[in-house]
């Protein structure tokens, strides 16, 4: 009997490592002969380069860049090997990194994440794979292309900073200066929202308010955001609202895939393609996967779809070990999921089940394992 164990960390409690530890101890004693290999997963949010590294064992590439507010901030991305790279923005240009007062998107910049990128450049990588949730920005990717050597010119011919305040300064954008080595790299960008550009379902209307965003600045900050897509279509002959995702991370999604020749891609099919999921399924008899909450949103996109899915393609049965099941939650069964169990196992407040945590997944996995022996011992007596 061989399992493996790919479920998502359950945030604020279980590390997926942890988890993958609970589930052996579970297994081996109602298996005690069995094999048990793990794998971390992330679906492209946060703990995504940390997740991709421990599966692949990576390594950590400490630097320091220009946060959000153009304060140095330390960071990281990751070494996969020596072609390939995976980092997320939101480590250099991301919410965490400011207070709530100091939450601004009309001055936040991407320009770290830019030179995040520009660092892997020049430490010969030419396959790099971007996570860009979590962002506090909204300035349509101007600093991060900034940093790698894009001007952004006003009407007078002045160099403009990129932020979200100066979209609706744009006269031209002279990409002259754009990094050469970027022509010869691959760029992926995982990206899990549809959200266009601009528009009531755009960058700045849907993810504004959380970035700090108020009614004035926000009609600010789209005007603007107007402006720069009329100009990216008049210089490159792009219409960045038509590309789905292009409004994530505030435009940080359009201005990869015009200046980069990006391609916007799932999350978690990301990850899984860099962990190389497929292989290790190779000889695996089931899959336990999970999340700390389960609704009808896993099946878009989330680490139970994408391991469900991919796990169906084998013919390799999944389960999910979830804290809690929500509205629409039993949708990811046409992904692949078999079942899911809870690990809550009474009524309880929300602050018991976190402290209970550990103690609560090892009694569901527990309980997981020992079903499945059951159903084994059935099928021998039939």
């Amino acid at each position: 009997m061989k399992f493996l164990f790919a479920s998502d960390s359950f945030k604020g409690t279980l590390s997926s490592a942890r988890i993958a530890e609970l589930l052996t101890t579970a297994a081996k004693e109602s298996f005690p002969d069995c094999t048990c290999t793990s794998i971390e997963t992330a679906d492209g949010g946060e703990g995504t380069t940390d997740a991709v590294l421990s599966a692949v064992q990576g390594q950590r590439i400490p630097l320091v860049v220009c946060g959000p507010l153009w304060k140095k901030t330390d960071c990281f991305y990751g070494k996969l090997d020596e072609e390939r790279a995976v980092m997320e923005m939101a480590a250099a240009s991301g919410l965490p990194l400011l207070t709530e007062p100091e939450r601004d998107p009309e001055k936040t910049t991407t320009y770290g994440t830019g030179e995040m990128i520009l660092d892997a450049l020049d430490r010969g990588f030419r396959d790099i794979s971007i996570a860009i949730g979590g962002s506090a920005t909204n300035d349509g990717g101007m600093g991060c292309m900034c940093a790698l050597g894009v001007r952004f010119l006003d009407e007078n011919g002045e160099i403009l900073q990129g932020c979200g305040e100066n979209l609706g300064k744009i006269s031209e954008i002279d990409v002259s200066g754009l990094d050469s080595r970027v022509a010869k790299t691959k760029f992926t960008v995982m990206c899990d929202v549809n959200n266009p550009l601009c528009g009531e379902n755009g960058a700045t209307y849907t993810f504004g308010p959380q970035k700090g965003g108020t009614p004035e600045s926000l009609a600010r900050l789209e005007e603007g955001m107007l402006h720069y897509r009329d100009v990216l279509l008049r210089e490159f002959g792009v219409d960045v609202n038509e590309i789905p995702g292009a409004g994530a991370a505030g435009g940080l999604g359009a201005a990869l895939v015009v200046f980069l020749n990006a391609v916007l891609k799932s999350g978690i099919e990301t990850v899984l393609d860099l962990v190389d999921f497929d292989s290790r399924l190779q000889g695996v008899s089931l899959v336990v996967t999970g999340e700390g909450r389960t609704d009808w949103q896993s099946a878009f996109g989330k680490v139970l779809h994408g391991v469900g899915m991919h796990s169906k393609k084998y013919g390799i049965p999944a389960v999910a070990i979830v804290g809690s099941m929500g509205q629409g939650a039993e949708r990811i069964y046409d992904s692949g999921i078999d079942s899911i169990l809870t690990t809550v196992n009474a009524p309880m407040e929300l602050h018991a089940a976190l402290e209970q945590a550990e103690e609560l997944y090892l009694n569901a996995a527990r309980r997981l394992f020992r079903m499945l022996k059951a159903g084994n011992e059935m099928k021998q007596t039939d």
